[in-house]
């Protein structure tokens, strides 16, 4: 029964690789090529998230 759920586990990552690499007609791009492009504007969210959470915890420290 394990080696089935392991069979089963890697057709659904070969498959889910596959999808995530296959280029768009449209566009010639895939799903991979637009997290590429988008990574550095979503480092800047979290990094502002992290200063505000910081900005946040400071703010709340301080009253107690």
């Amino acid at each position: 029964m394990s080696l089935l759920k392991y069979v089963i586990l890697g057709a659904a990552a070969v498959y889910g690789y596959k999808y995530a690499t296959k280029k768009r007609g449209i566009d010639g791009k895939s799903i991979v090529d637009d997290l590429k492009e988008q990574a550095p504007d979503y480092i800047d969210r979290a990094k502002r998230f992290g200063e505000n959470v910081k900005q946040d915890l400071n703010q709340t420290s301080g009253m107690y």
